[in-house]
């Protein structure tokens, strides 16, 4: 099956979902959710990720984010990765950690924005686990109530600002919207976006699929360009070995070595500038590293866990 075509843009607002595999736990205790946490805060400061309401429960997570430098995939994949090489090394598990790749709505910002964050924030409500959203310490929400101090990520001014400029009389207002969705039954976003995954008047997704999905547009960028924005950055692939290695030097090099030549079409040129090192060196290194691999099942299955991360 053919992966789903990111839409992406400076200024793109998403519904995210991201499940355990075979609806396995994500997060086991508080550790767990901290650590993830912090890596919500990483991609804030590192890829400019605007988060504008989040919802942890035990087998998946919910984010209303927007992404101001269009690089949804590079900040998903920094998530995502880090945080299940964390998980797996903490709990010296393997195999697949994530259910496939995360799910994107994108939606329009001003129609479904409100709507988008009371679904995330009663997440837990209609799940059964507490009978009122401030009662569930995993999600933005008591952020949202100024119940604790605000992440600095969470960014709670445009969902508020919609009830006034005047915070304790918004929040109020925030907190009676929200409340009035209890016990009406609520579609996900994505059976409501349906296949083309996208949430929005019609003349919004009308400009979205001639902007991005336009069949002439397609046949024109593959495999050129879209194999390009799918193909992870030389840095995200060096970060991840050093995650799972929990090390840095030659190992880490070599091993990320290793797989951009099994599974990319990194140049040897472009290698050996990054990596600062002779063309032929680029490829004995990798020829080593296959041997080492052969003998050593361990690092063997690390290796093999980093591959599905990042390349699936």
């Amino acid at each position: 099956m053919a992966r789903q075509l990111r839409i992406e843009y400076p200024g793109a607002f998403y519904h995210i979902t991201t499940r355990g595999n075979q609806k396995q736990p994500i997060v086991l205790d508080d550790r767990d959710r901290f650590v993830l946490l912090e890596y919500f805060k990483e991609a804030n400061a590192k890829f400019d990720a605007l988060i504008h309401a989040f919802c942890l429960m035990q087998n998946h997570y919910h984010l209303l984010l927007e992404t101001l430098r269009g690089n949804l995939s590079k900040i998903m994949h920094f998530i995502n990765t880090s945080y299940a090489v964390f998980f797996n090394k903490r709990y010296s598990r393997s195999g697949h950690f994530f259910q496939g790749r995360y799910k994107a709505i994108l939606a329009e910002k001003d129609t479904y924005a409100l709507e988008l964050s009371r679904y995330i924030h009663l997440n837990p409500v209609r799940a059964g686990i507490v009978s009122r959203p401030e009662d569930y310490p995993h999600s933005s929400y008591r952020e949202y109530m100024d119940q604790r101090p605000a992440e600095s990520w969470l960014d709670r001014t445009f969902i508020l600002g919609y009830f006034g400029l005047e915070p304790e009389k918004a929040r109020t207002q925030y907190a009676a919207f929200v409340s009035a969705g209890i016990g009406r039954p609520a579609k996900s976003p994505q059976v409501t976006a349906g296949k083309s995954l996208i949430l929005g008047s019609p003349v919004f997704i009308d400009r979205i699929k001639k902007e991005y999905l336009d069949p002439r547009r397609e046949i024109q960028e593959v495999p050129a360009v879209r194999g390009l924005k799918n193909k992870p950055a030389l840095e995200d692939i060096q970060r991840s070995i050093e995650l799972a290695l929990d090390v840095k030097g030659k190992l880490t090099r070599n091993a990320a070595i290793f797989l951009c030549r099994r599974r990319t079409d990194y140049t040897l040129a472009e290698l050996s500038d990054f990596y600062r090192i002779g063309k032929s060196a680029v490829g004995k290194i990798s020829g080593q590293v296959k041997e080492i691999l052969s003998g050593d099942e361990t690092l063997k299955n690390i290796i093999r866990e980093i591959e599905k991360s990042l390349f699936g």
